[in-house]
């Protein structure tokens, strides 16, 4: 993980001096001058792939003041929850695990502990920790990441607890240091926030109204990250196809990917999401025309019936849907489709599910994420009459599943014999001298091979499938 120039962190609008932050580096050199070595930090992340990337750049704000990471929170002089608010079980997880992270900070009181991320954005969740876990020395929020070692210098050195959050802002903070896991992949934020209020989702009430990033900005990016070798990038946003349209300049994702796929050194280019009320016939071409852009759209359909839909204020039919569908596989007949599918929303009925079993069948997905419809407080979908009991959604969630493994079996089934480009992205842990990485259609492939072919595209004979993952072997390119 590369260290960045300190002075990056200070964009334009951080409230924190420079002066302030080479006073908390140069407090870390000394500790590691007089101890021999530096102090630890440890992130735990749960939620989304935007908070992977949120914890990316906490991580590079840390490395630039003189920390550096460890994999055991045992360890850390450190320790910062980056949450999530999406699903009720990942609120869960957070409290049992700061339960055990008392335990450690009660045998070393000087370790810092942190919560960030969506859940923080919540009054009534930050009253709830700032009262049940009042070991908690640093709170921020989603809008507030780079207020990091500000927060840190007040409790190392003002030796007061923190408390960051703003509810919303249209500043976008840029050049901030980024701590990457890979070096051959990383994810490239283009948009934040969400304007469409989903009536069973938080993510416009905590992360704010969507804000685009200039396209030069995105691009710039892209190209220094090819430069340090990246080969494959994957665009963020809660909707990538609205992308551009509220800039002074108007910019459409289309056009974003275009401008992309002309920069040498990447090699592949995702995204996610796409809503299917914004997938337009010029972004179909696109993918269709740019080499680099993986033959993959993660098109969440959440549910089949039409009812079900307007309650969910998702602005889209089921016919749409599958309008669409039609026309991604008409014009790149190699595409794989994925999606997000909620059971047991307020009044569903079991017409309303099988129509969702309907589009299942229909669409032929190559793989789903699946949840059964987590109440969270705000939404307007909490208040809705009609709430299903755990039973029926449990019930519907298991033939759900009973319909769509075997489709996605299949779909792995018509794989095998055929040679695909894998990049490799990590050691297989359960079998010897096994690699795993995932073809262009976001396909995970298990093969033997070296270590030493982590982050390099090779192609791969498919011998074997499972429902979740495929084996194969590395042919000559």
């Amino acid at each position: 993980m590369s260290k960045i120039n300190i002075e990056t962190i200070n964009t334009e609008n951080t409230k924190l001096s420079s002066e302030r932050i080479i006073e908390l580096r140069n407090i870390n050199e000394q500790y590691f001058i007089m101890n021999g070595k530096r102090k630890l930090y440890h992130i735990l992340t749960y939620g989304c792939q935007m908070n992977e990337h949120d914890s990316e750049k906490i991580g590079g704000m840390l490395t630039s003041i003189g920390y550096e990471e460890t994999d055991d929170s045992q360890n850390a002089d450190l320790v910062i929850f980056n949450t999530c608010l999406i699903r009720e079980n990942a609120e869960l997880k957070v409290y049992g695990k700061l339960g055990e992270v008392k335990g450690l900070k009660r045998h070393k009181p000087d370790m810092i502990v942190a919560v960030c991320g969506c859940m923080m954005q919540k009054e009534e969740l930050r009253q709830k920790l700032l009262k049940q876990f009042k070991f908690v020395d640093i709170i921020f929020g989603t809008n507030t990441i780079q207020e990091l070692p500000g927060l840190i210098y007040d409790v190392e050195v003002n030796k007061k607890k923190s408390v960051d959050i703003i509810d919303n802002t249209e500043l976008i903070y840029e050049n901030m240091p980024k701590s990457r896991k890979f070096k051959y992949k990383a994810l490239v934020n283009i948009t934040y926030g969400c304007n469409n209020f989903c009536t069973y989702c938080v993510v416009p009430y905590v992360r704010g109204r969507e804000k685009s990033r200039t396209p030069e900005e995105i691009i710039n990016e892209v190209r220094a990250l090819a430069f340090d070798g990246c080969k494959e990038i994957t665009l963020l946003g809660q909707n990538v196809n609205s992308y551009g349209s509220n800039l002074e300049n108007p910019f459409t994702f289309a056009e974003l990917l275009y401008e992309l796929n002309k920069i040498d050194g990447i090699e592949r280019i995702r995204f996610m999401t796409s809503h299917p009320k914004d997938l337009t016939d010029d972004l179909i071409k696109a993918i269709k025309e740019c080499n680099k852009v993986c033959n993959h759209v993660h098109l969440p359909i959440q549910a089949g019936s039409d009812d079900v839909l307007r309650r969910m204020n998702r602005k889209y039919t089921k016919d749409h849907y599958l309008n669409l569908v039609e026309k991604l596989k008409k014009e790149i007949p190699d595409i794989a489709l994925t999606t997000d599918i909620i059971v047991g929303f307020p009044g569903e009925t079991e017409e309303d599910f099988l129509e969702t079993i309907d589009v299942v069948k229909k669409v032929q997905y190559d793989s789903a994420f699946t949840f059964l419809y987590s109440v969270r407080e705000g939404t307007k979908a909490a208040e809705m009459e009609d709430q299903i009991p755990d039973d029926v959604k449990h019930e519907r969630f298991n033939r759900l599943l009973d319909v769509l493994y075997p489709i996605v079996l299949d779909r792995n089934s018509q794989c095998i014999g055929n040679v695909y480009s894998v990049l490799v992205e990590s050691v297989n842990n359960t079998s010897e001298n096994s690699l795993t990485g995932r073809s262009e259609h976001f396909r995970l492939v298990h093969f033997k091979g070296n270590e030493e072919l982590l982050g390099q595209i090779v192609n791969v004979k498919i011998t074997n499938v499972k429902t979740f993952h495929m084996e194969g072997e590395i042919v000559e390119q």
